[in-house]
């Protein structure tokens, strides 16, 4: 409640309706004089934030303590004494993605100028035994079996001018969208446009994401895979919220003969499931940067059975929300981790594979 005086006034400012007692019966706001003073305005602020940290605690150690014991609270309709819980989510993952990618960087090196590569790569050619240097050269064609450049280090050397950064000395590392790859844009076309390569929509986005990566990192396949893993690591809180609507649908079909559950009322559950995961997951997290400087054994043996953990919270909360026998539960509980592990597979290719067109 505010401290500024009540308006004498029955109708309410923000509505117009008939104010009854302190507070509108329609939109909820107070009955107060507008005009306050900056202190007021301060001290305001202040009185949300302690209020917002104590419901956020007081929330947090139930959650923790009593597994399911919120969403079933929630379902009730008893929701005033407890921090929302989406309110609660938004915090809590923001400050758990904060907190996980300064631990975790996936640094992007900048990218290697064409000529240092190409010098490094003859130099490389140079070195190398007549057996070496023809297996080599074997191994570099258009796609039709036949040697693409002559088989001498000189006629390496002219080619290699004339198609700079094109070739590199395979170091184990690429990635190939395609079977065939092709030096050009232009050339692709050409092949569409002649009828020789005819390919449905998504080869053909492919085929130009390869051509476009190609000449972008000039075929460093390292380059390539490092700032592949830099977009894709920067996607993971997307894919975990996009995950979360489907924890709740996985839910809904386990659950579907109990009509007493809606389908918010599991999605309210999978909300309270990822805060508690991404609060152990912190734990771990500052557990795992204070072992690097103690190295001690014992915080590696609290890190395993916190990993543990995790599994019979989600394990009991699934027996206290439901209420359902133990065997049936342990038999959901098993069920809903290897359909969740499917989902997780097929979401993790489908953000690799926007991953993959975004670099």
């Amino acid at each position: 409640m505010s401290h500024l005086k009540e308006r004498k006034e029955k109708n309410c400012l923000n509505c117009n309706a008939q104010v009854m007692g302190t507070y509108c019966h329609i939109c909820g706001q107070e009955n107060i004089e507008p005009k306050e003073s900056a202190w007021h305005l301060v001290t305001h602020f202040f009185q949300d934030i302690t209020h917002f940290d104590g419901k956020f605690f007081s929330t947090l150690g139930l959650l923790i303590r009593r597994p399911g014991f919120l969403s079933a609270e929630y379902a009730r309709g008893r929701r005033a004494s407890y921090l929302n819980p989406i309110r609660m989510y938004i915090f809590t993952s923001a400050f758990f993605f904060l907190v996980f990618f300064s631990f975790f960087k996936v640094g992007k090196e900048s990218i290697t100028e064409s000529s240092t590569i190409n010098d490094k790569t003859l130099k490389q050619v140079e070195a190398m035994d007549s057996a070496t240097f023809a297996n080599f050269t074997r191994n570099i064609n258009k796609g039709d079996g036949k040697p693409d450049i002559p088989m001498t280090k000189v006629g390496f050397r002219n080619y290699y001018d004339s198609v700079i950064g094109k070739i590199i000395i395979d170091d184990g590392v690429n990635l190939k969208l395609t079977p065939r790859q092709y030096r050009s844009k232009a050339e692709y076309d050409s092949l569409l446009n002649s009828g020789v390569k005819k390919h449905n929509w998504l080869e053909k986005k492919l085929t130009y994401k390869q051509i476009e990566l190609d000449e972008k990192y000039k075929g460093n396949g390292k380059e390539i895979f490092k700032t592949l893993g830099e977009v894709f690591f920067h996607k993971v809180p997307q894919l975990l919220f996009v995950s979360l609507p489907l924890l709740a649908l996985l839910l809904k079909l386990l659950y579907i003969r109990r009509k007493e559950f809606y389908y918010v009322s599991h999605s309210i559950f999978s909300i309270h499931l990822y805060i508690f995961i991404f609060i152990a997951m912190l734990v771990s997290l500052g557990l795992g940067k204070l072992n690097q400087e103690v190295n001690w054994g014992l915080i590696t043996a609290v890190r395993g059975i916190l990993s543990l953990a995790i599994f019979f919270y989600v394990y009991k909360a699934m027996r206290n929300f439901y209420h359902q026998r133990r065997a049936k539960t342990i038999l959901k509980f098993l069920i809903l981790h290897i359909l969740f592990l499917i989902t997780m597979g097929i979401l993790f290719m489908v953000f690799f594979f926007f991953s993959v067109l975004s670099i």
